[in-house]
C-alpha cells in the first residue's frame, strides 16, 4: 500500500533553546536551532517527539491497510453495497477540505491544537463506522475520520518544519516511510483474522484504543518545542475565509467528477460540469501560482507529488484485481504481491536522506520518477500466459523504490522552500495535489477500465472487492480494460521526469521562491 506520507548541510548554531517559567508558554524552537554537537532524530533531544509521531503515522498506517480489507465485509452486513464507492469518496472529500484548514491553523496558532483535534476526530470516524447500524452512517463516519485525516497530515508536517532543524528532516521523513513497512504487510493479514474471527467492527473499534500511548508521548513534546505561533510577537493572522469557501469548493468538486466517473450515462455529465466548475478556480487558489504549468520551485515541487502519487495510486488499485481475475491467484496472494513495496519505499526513503545525496536531490528525484513509469507499465506485461506473474511482486519493488524516494524528497524540498509561517499552508498545498491527483486519476482510471468492459469495479472499490470477492469483481473483465488503466498512468508517471528537474530554485531566488498565490 502506498503511504500518506510523509541530510542537508546547513551549519547548527549553538544558541540554546530559550528557558520555559512555569507562566510563561514554551516558545517555538526555530527549525534551525540546535545543540553544539548535532545529534539525529533519535537524540535525547529528539527521542520522545520522534518516536511519538512516527508512531501517530504507524497506527494510521495500519489502520489504512486495515480498514480496506474489512470495509467489503461491511458493506455487505450493512447492505450497502451499492454505495460502497462513497466510503472512500467521503474520506477523501472531507479530508481535502480538512488539509486547507489545518494549513492556516497551524500557521496561525502551531500545529498542537489541529493535531490532537485531528486524532479525535480520526477516532470518533473510527467508532462511529465501527458501531453503524447503516450504511449511511457508516460514510458519516469515514467522512468524520477524513476530517481528521486530513488535519493530522499537515499538523504533522509544521511539527517537522518547527521542531527539527533542516539536516534532520530527511531522516524524519523517511522514519515517516519506514512506519509503513509493518503495517503494509501486516494489516491485510491481521485485519482478515479478526474480520473472520471476531468481526470486521473490532478493526474500526480497536485502533483508537491504541493511538493514546503515542499522543502521550508526542502532544508533550510538541507543546515544548513547536507549539503556538511561528513568530510569537506578531499579531494573530485572522483565518483566510475565502481559503476556506475555495476549500469547500475542492472537496465538493472532487466528490461530485469521482461519482461521475462512476456512473457512466449521459445524466453524469451534470455533476460532472458542476464539479469541474468547482474544483478548478479552487485548485488555482489553493496551490502556488504556477503549478499547472510546472514554475520552477514549489509550483513544480507541489506538481510533482500529485503526479507521482495520482499515477502511483490509481495503478496500484488495479494490481490485485488483475491478478485475480486474469492469472487466477487468491485474493491473498494478490495482495502480498504488494507487500515488498513498503521495505522497498523505506528504502527509497533512506537513500533520500543521506547528506551526500543532497547536491543531486533533482537528478535522484526524476530517476525516482522513472522506476515508477517502468513499474506501472511493466505491470501489465501479466495479461500474457507467458509471463510468469512474480514479475508484479519485482517491478511494484522498483516502483516503491523510486517513490519512496520522490514522496520523501518532495516534502523535504517543500518545508526547504517554504517560511515558517507559511509551512501549514504550503504543506496542505502538497497534500491537497496528492489527495486531488488521486480522486482524479482514480476517476479517470475508473471510467476507462468500466468503459472497456471492466464491469462496475474501479479504483479503490475495485482493489477491496477483489479482496472480498474475486468472481464478483470479475463479471465483464477484459485485458484490454486493464491495459487502459496502466498505460496512461505510466505516461503521467514518465511526465513527472521533466517535472522533477524544474523543481530547483532558479539561482539568485531565496526560500519561498514560487510561493505567491492568486
Amino acid at each position: 500500500m502506498t503511504a500518506l506520507e510523509p541530510g542537508d548541510a546547513e551549519a547548527a548554531t549553538a544558541e540554546p533553546p530559550a528557558p520555559v517559567g512555569p507562566l510563561k508558554p514554551a516558545a517555538p524552537v526555530p527549525a534551525g536551532d540546535s545543540t553544539s554537537r548535532p545529534t539525529g532524530v533519535l537524540g535525547p533531544e529528539h527521542r520522545a517527539l520522534s518516536v511519538g509521531i512516527v508512531s501517530v503515522v504507524l497506527l494510521i498506517a495500519f489502520e489504512a491497510t486495515a480498514v480496506g480489507t474489512a470495509m467489503p465485509v461491511a458493506a455487505r452486513e450493512l447492505d450497502g453495497v451499492a454505495l460502497y464507492a462513497f466510503a472512500f469518496s467521503a474520506y477523501f472529500t472531507t479530508s481535502l477540505f480538512a488539509m486547507v484548514l489545518a494549513g492556516q491553523w497551524a500557521d496561525r496558532s502551531g500545529p498542537l491544537a489541529p493535531l490532537a483535534t485531528g486524532i479525535s476526530a480520526f477516532g470518533a470516524g473510527l467508532l462511529l463506522s465501527g458501531t453503524a447500524v447503516g450504511m449511511w452512517p457508516f460514510i458519516l463516519g469515514r467522512a468524520v475520520q477524513g476530517l481528521g485525516g486530513g488535519l493530522v497530515i499537515v499538523a504533522l508536517y509544521v511539527v517537522v518544519s518547527r521542531a527539527y532543524p533542516e539536516r534532520l528532516r530527511p531522516a524524519i521523513m523517511a522514519s515517516f516511510a519506514a512506519a509503513w513497512v509493518v503495517p503494509s504487510v501486516v494489516g491485510p493479514l491481521a485485519a482478515g483474522t479478526v474480520t473472520e474471527h471476531i468481526g470486521w467492527r473490532w478493526v474500526f473499534i480497536g485502533i483508537p484504543v491504541l493511538v493514546v500511548p503515542p499522543l502521550a508521548l508526542a502532544l508533550p513534546a510538541i507543546r515544548r518545542r513547536a507549539a503556538g505561533p511561528a513568530d510569537p510577537a506578531a499579531p494573530p493572522v485572522a483565518f483566510d475565509r475565502r481559503r476556506i469557501r475555495l476549500a469547500l469548493g475542492i472537496s465538493a468538486g472532487a466528490g461530485l467528477l469521482q461519482y461521475a466517473g462512476q456512473d457512466l450515462r449521459w445524466l453524469s455529465l451534470a455533476p460532472a460540469a458542476a464539479g469541474a466548475a468547482l474544483l478548478v478556480p479552487a485548485v488555482l487558489g489553493l496551490l502556488p501560482a504556477g503549478t499547472w504549468r510546472s514554475a520552477r520551485g514549489l509550483p513544480s515541487v507541489v506538481l510533482l507529488r500529485g503526479v507521482a502519487a495520482g499515477a502511483f495510486v490509481a495503478a496500484e488499485s488495479f494490481v490485485p484485481l488483475m491478478l485475480v481475475t486474469e492469472r487466477g491467484l487468491s485474493p491473498t496472494l494478490a495482495g502480498l504481491s504488494l507487500a515488498a513495496g513498503g521495505a522497498t519505499w523505506a528504502f527509497g526513503s533512506y537513500v533520500q536522506s543521506r547528506p551526500r545525496l543532497e547536491p543531486y536531490r533533482e537528478r535522484l528525484m526524476a530517476g525516482g520518477m522513472v522506476l515508477v513509469a517502468v513499474a506501472i507499465a511493466t505491470a501489465p506485461s501479466v495479461l500474457f500466459e507467458a509471463v510468469p506473474v512474480w514479475i508484479v511482486a519485482v517491478a511494484w519493488g522498483v516502483g516503491c523504490l523510486g517513490m519512496g524516494a520522490v514522496i520523501a524528497s518532495t516534502s523535504v524540498l517543500l518545508l526547504k522552500l517554504s517560511a515558517p509561517e507559511e509551512a501549514g499552508t504550503n504543506s496542505a498545498a502538497l497534500q491537497i495535489s496528492d489527495g486531488l491527483s488521486n480522486v482524479l486519476l482514480l476517476a479517470a482510471g475508473g471510467a476507462a477500465f468500466a468503459a472497456l468492459g471492466g464491469g462496475a469495479a474501479g479504483g479503490h472499490a475495485a482493489t477491496a472487492t477483489a479482496a472480498a470477492d474475486a468472481t464478483a469483481a470479475a463479471t465483464g473483465s477484459h485485458p484490454a480494460a486493464f491495459a487502459a488503466v496502466f498505460l496512461p498512468m505510466a505516461a503521467v508517471a514518465l511526465a513527472g521526469v521533466w517535472v522533477a528537474v524544474r523543481v530547483r530554485v532558479p539561482a539568485g531566488t531565496g526560500a519561498g521562491a514560487g510561493e505567491r498565490r492568486h
